[in-house]
C-alpha cells in the first residue's frame, strides 16, 4: 500500500478550504425554505471529511455549495484565498447518480469534461485510472452494459481525470447493495491515501462515516447546523472487517445516540 499521503490531518494542515457562516434560504411559491443556518467548518489540506445527519438536513445544499452550484444567501466559501461562486476547475464532484450519457460509450463520457473544457483529454492519466479501478477493456461500453458499481467507478474516474485537488461526493454509494458498496468504500479509502486529495463525502450511513472520515461533521434538522465535529482516530488502511470490532460499534452507537439526541 503506498503512504497514505492523506491520512494524517492536524491543526498544522493548512486550511483547503473555509466555509464561514453560511446560510440558505430556498424561496418557493408556498413559502421560505431555511435550508442551512450559520455553518462554518474548516476543511484542512488532504482531509477526508464526513458530512452527516437526517435527511433535509441540507447537506447537499451546502455541498453544492461548495461545488460552485448553489449561491449562499449569507456567509462564504472560499478555497484557499479564492471564493467560490462558481464551478472551479480545481473542485470535481461525484453525485448520487453516475449519471452518465446513455449515448457515449465509457470512453467518451470520461472525456465529456474535457471538451467542456474545450481541452485534449488526459488519455494517459485515463488509461491509468481505468486500470486503478478495474475497468480497463470497457472503453466502448455502453452505461446499460455495466453494473451499477460499474458506472460508479466510471464517475470517478470521470471526476479524477482532469485532476481536481477537492472531491466532493454526494452519498455516491447509496444504491449499491452493501457488498458493493464495501468495495467501493474501500476503493475510493486506498484513491484517497494513494492521491492525497481533499475528499468532502455526504452520507446517511453512520458506520461509512465512521470506516471512512477522518472527521464527522454532525448536522442538526432543519434548518442545518453544526451539531458536532468528531474527530475520528481509527488507523488506516481501514479494512471491511473493521466494521465487526467492539470500538467501531461502539463509535456508531455513541453518533447514532448524539442524532436520536439521546445521552450516549
Amino acid at each position: 500500500m503506498p503512504a497514505a499521503t492523506g491520512a494524517v490531518v492536524d491543526a498544522r494542515n493548512p486550511v483547503k478550504m473555509k466555509i464561514e457562516n453560511a446560510s440558505k434560504v430556498y424561496h418557493t411559491r408556498s413559502g421560505g425554505v431555511h435550508a442551512l443556518d450559520n455553518v462554518s467548518i474548516d476543511v484542512r489540506e488532504g482531509e477526508f471529511l464526513c458530512l452527516l445527519g437526517p435527511s433535509g438536513c441540507g447537506k447537499s445544499t451546502l455541498l453544492w455549495s461548495m461545488a460552485g452550484l448553489h449561491g449562499l444567501t449569507d456567509g462564504t466559501i472560499r478555497l484557499g484565498d479564492e471564493p467560490i461562486t462558481n464551478p472551479h476547475p480545481e473542485i470535481a464532484m461525484i453525485f448520487q447518480e453516475a449519471n452518465l450519457l446513455p449515448w457515449r460509450n465509457l470512453e467518451r463520457n470520461i472525456q465529456l469534461p474535457f471538451e467542456i473544457k474545450r481541452q485534449a483529454p488526459d488519455r494517459a492519466r485515463i488509461e491509468k485510472l481505468l486500470r486503478r479501478v478495474g475497468l480497463e477493456g470497457f472503453e466502448n461500453k455502453y452505461p446499460r452494459e455495466l453494473s451499477g458499481g460499474m458506472q460508479q467507478r466510471a464517475s470517478i474516474v470521470r471526476s479524477l481525470a482532469v485532476d481536481p485537488s477537492v472531491l466532493l461526493m454526494d452519498e455516491p454509494f447509496g444504491a449499491l447493495d452493501a457488498f458493493t458498496r464495501d468495495e467501493m468504500n474501500l476503493l475510493i479509502q486506498e484513491i484517497w491515501m494513494e492521491t492525497g486529495k481533499t475528499i468532502i463525502f455526504i452520507t446517511h450511513s453512520i458506520a461509512e462515516a465512521v470506516f471512512l472520515a477522518d472527521r464527522i461533521v454532525v448536522m442538526s434538522a432543519r434548518p442545518g447546523r453544526i451539531a458536532n465535529i468528531i474527530d475520528v482516530d481509527l488507523p488506516r488502511p481501514r479494512p471491511v472487517k473493521l466494521q465487526t470490532s467492539p470500538d467501531f460499534l461502539e463509535r456508531v452507537e455513541a453518533i447514532k445516540a448524539m442524532i436520536d439526541h439521546r445521552p450516549a
